[in-house]
């Protein structure tokens, strides 16, 4: 599948979100086989995306893939068996990360692992990034656990994205969507920090709503309220210290 849309000055500087989804290994020591690649192009100007592709593949060893699926993901061995092998989509998954920034959630622990086992496997060179963004390490760091364990369905629940269906292409836009939020909410922080934290004023240059509304309300006292002066001073219609208080 692919989409067009903008596009950035510079095609290698093109962000690509990408994930895999593989067999789950049975026993210790047993390998993943790829089931399924996805991908989209995002330009890092705009944050729109640009091109995507997805294909599911087909494994060496048919019998690691289940009859069904556990995760009501729809990757059964039928669905499976009927997809391209990896050599077959080799070259168009080689054209969309080769020489890009490659992003995503885990990838530098487990599927960029994924993708430099599956081009060992045909014999060919795997596809080098320019930079890598791990959606995971950056949360982390940035945004702490504050959503909860940071798994990409627990980061999505609490942006109420809907729920993670464990297929590629589906997941690459909601780890985008969990990037644009945290991001959002992290430029938030950082241009108002005392006020949303519940500390105080704004700082770095912004003036609240509530601020300027005081500001104007003293402004607006002082220019309607006329100077005070003994000659334009009424008599008080009670005498001092006996504000409606008996004696």
């Amino acid at each position: 599948m692919k989409t067009v849309g903008p596009s950035c000055s510079d095609s290698r500087n093109e962000i690509v979100f990408f994930d895999v989804e593989t067999t789950m290994p049975l026993r210790t020591g047993q390998r993943r086989w790829m089931l399924e690649f996805g991908a989209i192009l995002v330009c890092p100007r705009k944050l729109v995306e640009l091109e995507s592709y997805c294909t599911l593949i087909r494994p060496r060893d048919l019998s690691c893939v289940p009859p069904r699926s556990g995760r009501l993901d729809g990757i059964t061995r039928s669905v499976v068996a009927a997809a391209p092998t990896f050599e077959d989509v080799a070259d168009r998954i080689f054209d969309m990360l080769n020489g890009r920034i490659w992003a995503g959630h885990n990838i530098l622990r487990f599927d960029s692992a994924r993708i430099r086992e599956a081009f060992a496997d045909v014999g060919r060179p795997s596809p080098k990034p320019i930079g890598m963004i791990d959606s995971l390490d950056v949360l982390s760091h940035k945004f702490g656990r504050r959503a909860g364990n940071l798994k990409m369905s627990t980061l999505a629940a609490y942006f109420e994205l809907g729920q993670q269906k464990h297929r590629s292409l589906d997941d690459v836009r909601m780890n985008l969507e969990v990037v644009k939020h945290c991001a959002t909410i992290l430029f938030l922080e950082s241009s108002l920090p005392h006020v949303l934290s519940g500390e105080g004023v704004g700082s770095m240059g912004m003036t609240t709503r509530s601020q300027t509304r005081r500001r104007l309300s003293v402004e607006e006292m002082n220019r309607k309220s006329p100077p005070s002066s003994p000659q334009h001073q009424r008599p008080l219609p009670y005498s001092k210290g006996h504000l409606g208080k008996g004696p």
